[in-house]
């Protein structure tokens, strides 16, 4: 049995998004499980195989988007959330979510140094929220959950900080050279790229490919009639679930 747990509380809001994507790739078991109940039950991380760190706006970004439930896991959770990782794992962070996981430094964790920040998710240079459909085209990676990708991808953004910067350029470096960037925006200029993003990135991962996080959200294009353009007989070539049916794929074929 595949067990996901779908974090959820303090203004996160994809959580129902997200159980149901994992529900139609297959996962028998989907929780939605509030924060709080991971911080009063230290134990309850090994229940699951998959944790998801949804969209929304945790705890109102106050203090920057993603930071303050980063704080929590970081400084509540850090033995359990290592034991996890080191387990074999999945995590995956959607729009706050992956904000999260940069803020928390569990990416890209270079040569596997955990909560150390490297990279960040801040402002867009538009000055404005983002809310739009954009196209991302697929690299070779090592990312497990992006495997099969061989078109461009289609997925709304909705975000007020996603532009994607490192600290120097030899990280930058080694994102492409390790192959840890699963996803580019297809053009550099806005709104193609909405936030800036350096080298036009839209998700990286860890360098084990376990641990992936990505600002537009594929939890929001399952079927067809998702697309805006569906109406008008738009078929797109691929969407979202694939994301979810490799983790899902991932966890059978190493935890059954």
């Amino acid at each position: 049995m595949v067990d996901v747990c779908i974090l959820t509380g303090y203004g996160i809001n994809s959580d129902y998004e997200s159980k149901y994507a994992f529900e139609l790739a297959g996962a028998e078991n989907v929780q939605r499980v509030h924060v709080n109940k991971f911080i009063n039950n230290n134990d309850l991380l090994d229940n699951y195989q998959i944790l998801m760190f949804p969209g929304g706006f945790s705890f109102g970004d106050h203090l920057g988007s993603g930071r303050v439930l980063a704080n929590k896991f970081r400084y509540s959770l850090r033995e359990e959330l290592t034991k996890y990782i080191q387990d074999g794992k999945l995590i995956f962070g959607v729009c706050n979510g992956f904000q999260i996981l940069v803020k928390m430094g569990l990416l890209p964790a270079l040569k596997a140094e955990y909560y150390k920040q490297t990279v960040s998710l801040v402002g867009n240079k538009s000055g404005q929220f983002e809310s739009r459909w954009i196209t991302l085209k697929p690299h070779d990676s090592k990312c497990i959950w992006t495997k099969g990708y061989n078109a461009n991808l289609e997925l709304p953004v909705r975000h007020g900080e996603g532009q994607f910067v490192v600290k120097n350029k030899e990280i930058l470096k080694t994102l492409w050279r390790v192959k840890m960037i699963p996803f580019t925006y297809t053009l550099s200029e806005y709104p193609a790229n909405p936030n800036g993003s350096i080298d036009d990135i839209a998700g990286i991962c860890d360098e084990t490919g376990r641990i992936f996080g990505m600002m537009p959200h594929p939890e929001c294009h399952l079927f067809d009639y998702h697309h805006p353009e569906w109406t008008r007989g738009y078929k797109p070539e691929i969407n979202g679930l694939k994301i979810f049916q490799n983790a899902v794929g991932f966890i059978r074929d190493n935890y059954e």
